[in-house]
């Protein structure tokens, strides 16, 4: 068995209760007590990645967020380990990856992105992400960098990539269920036109903001609002 599997297909956490409907802050605080163990449990699986996962596991992460755009989460996950299932993550060109990866849209740029962020981490013929990463002693610069040096790779993608790493807790992950629920509970008042950086980072601001109000933490916020949106916890 490949080093990269000891993470293969988590399970997907489901509701065993009705999605809780209320547009209320306080219905919102006593859903999260109801749905509170899933996402601790979820959280604690992202720690460990980082804790014990070794170079490939964590730029699986990666991949599966360099496929997330315009995807479905799931189906990403799925094609993240067709590529461990054949050894393919750090052994294959753009061309094959991109037949293996038949679930995710823009499937050639994708493959072409994973490649070239491969080539970008690999040092003397080896993967060192993990250890570029921890060379960062501000998470928020390391954000940014990855924006800057990881074609594919925006402030969702960033964030996304090192909460799901458990190095990046204090992030807003801005896609359609987080920005829907943000504008139900009045943090937003309209969905963003052009998601740019700057509009990117007030949003972020606001959600911050909000987490520390209802007492929240922003890494279960994130889930949270996912859950309630979908009925389930994934990645």
């Amino acid at each position: 068995m490949h080093t990269c599997m000891k993470n293969k297909l988590i399970s997907i956490d489901f509701l065993k209760t009705p999605i809780d409907d209320s547009d209320t802050v306080e219905g919102l605080k006593a859903f999260f007590q109801k749905v509170l163990p899933l996402i601790s449990h979820r959280e604690q699986h992202f720690d460990n990645v980082w804790k014990k996962g070794n170079e490939e596991e964590i730029f699986a992460e990666l991949v599966f967020c360099l496929f997330t755009p315009q995807s479905k989460a799931v189906s990403c996950w799925i094609a993240v380990n067709a590529l461990a299932d054949k050894n393919m993550i750090l052994n294959s060109n753009k061309e094959d990856m991109a037949k293996t990866i038949n679930g995710t849209r823009f499937k050639n740029n994708k493959a072409k992105y994973v490649v070239e962020a491969r080539n970008f981490f690999t040092l003397n013929g080896k993967i060192k992400i993990k250890e570029k990463l921890a060379s960062f002693n501000d998470i928020y610069k390391l954000r940014k960098w990855l924006t800057i040096n990881v074609k594919g790779i925006a402030y969702k993608e960033a964030g996304h990539f090192l909460r799901n790493i458990g190095i990046g807790k204090n992030f807003a992950i801005l896609d359609r269920h987080i920005l829907r629920n943000l504008k139900v509970y009045g943090v937003i008042e309209e969905f963003p036109k052009n998601l740019n950086v700057k509009t990117y980072l007030k949003i972020e601001k606001k959600m911050q903001d909000f987490a520390k109000e209802t007492g929240i933490p922003m890494s279960h916020l994130d889930m949270l609002f996912w859950c309630k949106s979908t009925g389930k916890i994934f990645k």
